[in-house]
């Protein structure tokens, strides 16, 4: 469950990784029912906590899956945090709808509730990606909620791979910008910023909250609304935003270069956030 030696905390306590395991009646394996969040570990020190904390509370509302109070779950990511053998990394809640009877209804027991760090692997300045042939449903009943059906992101990562790309984009049914598969996406035109609105289906991403944030502190004009697709392949410049990537500059959009990647203002929107970093600004 976790990408090193360390342990994982597993429904209320911690244990060894390479031995834990969950019911293969749990929901979340059967059907894809859970959320999760995925949150960066900096010197032992957690990035944005009460924000990711809010989004999880919000997800799993919106399935009816309950969780542990918050004073648990705390406890859990410090005990995890502590126990690895690196103080940075990746840090991932998942909660899912725990052991239940084959098929989409489920069942009485508990949710399973896992807290895993993991390594990070280094991203490259910039990065190339692929618009896939597949929509999001803006629509859709888990539009906007960060839930564990990832077989679609899957996909599209598969997609891009085959392409030469890392990273896979996708429109909405629409037409217009959504988000990546573990990221939002930006564009730069005359060095003012735009973004997809949480109407387009994309996931609210804590990173993309903390860029809006810095956009105003640094005078950068912002605006969330709908981006046309064609807008992501004609841009100055454009970025993705995550909690493992921060921000990242977009060099390639299916084969086409975008010019100077990664371009001013997303240069310096990569480094206002690392100085927010830098600084201690919601680690804790």
């Amino acid at each position: 469950m976790s990408s090193s030696s360390a342990p994982i905390w597993l429904d209320g306590a911690l244990v060894d990784a390479a031995t834990a395991g969950v019911s293969p009646m749990d929901h979340g394996l059967l059907t894809g029912d859970g959320v999760f969040e995925t949150l960066r570990v900096y010197d032992r020190r957690l990035f944005a906590w009460d924000r990711h904390l809010d989004r999880l509370a919000h997800s799993a509302a919106a399935l009816g899956l309950p969780l542990p109070d918050p004073t648990t779950l705390r406890a859990a990511a410090d005990a995890v945090v502590s126990a690895a053998p690196e103080g940075d990394g990746r840090l991932r809640i998942t909660v899912t709808g725990g052991p239940a009877p084959l098929g989409s209804e489920r069942g009485d027991a508990q949710p399973t509730v896992i807290v895993a760090m993991g390594t990070l692997r280094a991203f490259p300045s910039t990065e190339a990606v692929v618009v896939v042939p597949w929509t999001r449903n803006e629509h859709g009943a888990t539009a906007g909620l960060k839930t564990i059906s990832y077989a679609e992101n899957v996909r599209a990562l598969g997609y891009a791979h085959a392409h030469g790309a890392s990273e896979a984009v996708f429109a909405n049914t629409r037409g217009d910008l959504c988000e990546a598969t573990g990221s939002n996406v930006f564009v730069v035109n005359d060095g003012r910023v735009r973004t997809p609105p949480a109407s387009a289906g994309c996931l609210l991403g804590v990173t993309r909250a903390l860029v809006i944030e810095c956009c105003a502190t640094e005078g950068i004009a912002c605006e969330e609304v709908a981006v046309p697709m064609d807008a992501l392949r004609t841009a100055d410049e454009a970025f993705l935003t995550s909690s493992t990537r921060e921000v990242q500059g977009i060099r390639s959009v299916d084969g086409a270069d975008l010019p100077g990647a990664p371009g001013p203002v997303t240069a310096h929107l990569r480094d206002a956030f690392r100085a927010l970093v830098a600084r201690g600004d919601h680690l804790s």
